[in-house]
């Protein structure tokens, strides 16, 4: 029994802790606890236990609470342990509840306790390829130049957000970018300038991305972003309003001005239909290839068109002060409508003769 993981059970039935054990014997050794608060002892001072099967309705201290503690605790290994919540009655409430708190699994007591075995192994395998992937982590994980995740560790984000996008029937999305020319940008620079120019590039992503995406190297000149969670079309809008900053931007190297740009291909399940994770990654980057040879400067989804947003004053007049009207013409509406009180003012205060009236009619025809 000593070789077995241990997993805590914490329930303040006893026969419901007794069938769950029941199950697990013979797999797990089993450390059980009637309230929520020894629980929390338990937690604490056994180094031992590698997930938490809870239920939510407990005195002293309930699932919730327990959970919360476990998630915000400043021990790394409770942070990251598996915490599988069980409920006499699943509402929707309660699963909201439970996600904003950290909860690995969510199950309702009459799933029984065969489904909870299968919900823990699979949390289980998880988390000894998290914890086998950060034994290694300053060796594989990070580029030692430009500190951004290598991509095989891209492919295990991956394989992670494919899991959660099966287990919860949300989408995970793949952006690969790369630059347009990057081998002839490396002969006009040299490959040390290039790579600056590059990396530049990644710094601005980053900070324009989502905590839980992950950013990485995919070849040279290319980098690839995982983003669990997310839709396909959503990545699109993202990845057009990157591709139209990079298109505007003038870099100073050396004294000269260098205009670049960039292509993008995107892959996402469940609208593309792969399995593995390195598949979802290559899918994605023979899409920025494509676009590459199409002529470069533009974003290939597979045919999914970016979500439709709205765009700012600023980013128009960014977009036209570089000979690009056609994205700004479909806002024109909007944004007019916004100008209305600027172009009011000046009407008045410079004493001109807009007519208003008819620019106002004008927007709302071109609105409707």
């Amino acid at each position: 029994m000593a070789d077995l993981p241990r997993i805590l059970i914490v329930d303040d039935s006893r026969v419901v802790r007794m069938s769950i054990v029941r199950h697990l014997k013979g797999a797990y050794e089993v450390r059980e606890e009637g309230d929520g608060e020894a629980a929390w002892q338990s937690l604490v001072l056994d180094h031992s236990i590698r997930a938490v099967i809870s239920d939510i309705q407990m005195p002293k201290l309930n699932g919730y609470e327990l959970l919360e503690r476990v998630r915000t605790s400043k021990l790394r290994r409770l942070q990251q342990l598996p915490f599988i919540l069980v409920s006499g009655e699943e509402t929707e409430d309660e699963r909201a509840k439970a996600s904003a708190l950290g909860v690995s699994d969510f199950v309702t007591k009459g799933a029984g306790s065969a489904e909870i075995l299968t919900r823990l192994n699979s949390l289980l395998a998880l988390s000894n390829a998290q914890e086998s992937l950060d034994a290694g982590r300053d060796q594989m994980v990070q580029d030692p130049v430009s500190g951004l995740f290598t991509r095989k560790f891209l492919e295990l984000q991956a394989a992670q957000a494919l899991s959660h996008s099966a287990r919860h029937g949300v989408d995970a999305s793949v952006m690969v970018f790369g630059f347009d020319g990057f081998a002839g940008l490396c002969e006009r620079l040299g490959t040390q300038v290039a790579e600056g120019v590059a990396m530049r590039f990644a710094k601005m992503l980053a900070g324009k991305m989502r905590q839980e995406d992950s950013l990485g190297h995919f070849g040279a000149g290319q980098f690839a972003v995982v983003s669990p969670g997310t839709a396909v079309a959503l990545c699109a809008t993202f990845a057009e309003r990157v591709r139209e900053a990079v298109e505007l931007a003038r870099l100073s190297i050396q004294g000269h001005t260098v205009s670049v740009t960039v292509s993008i291909g995107l892959a996402s399940v469940p609208v593309d239909q792969v399995s593995a994770a390195g598949v979802l990654l290559e899918l994605a980057g023979m899409r920025m290839h494509e676009a590459m040879r199409q002529g470069g400067n533009r974003t290939e989804s597979g045919g999914v068109l970016p979500a439709s947003r709205p765009i700012s004053i600023n980013h128009a007049l960014e977009l036209l002060a570089g000979n690009r009207p056609e994205p700004v013409k479909p806002h024109l509406a909007v944004l007019g409508r916004q100008l209305l009180p600027l172009l009011a003012l000046m009407n008045q205060e410079l004493g001109l003769t807009l007519p208003m009236a008819e620019i106002e009619r004008c927007l709302s025809e071109r609105s409707s």
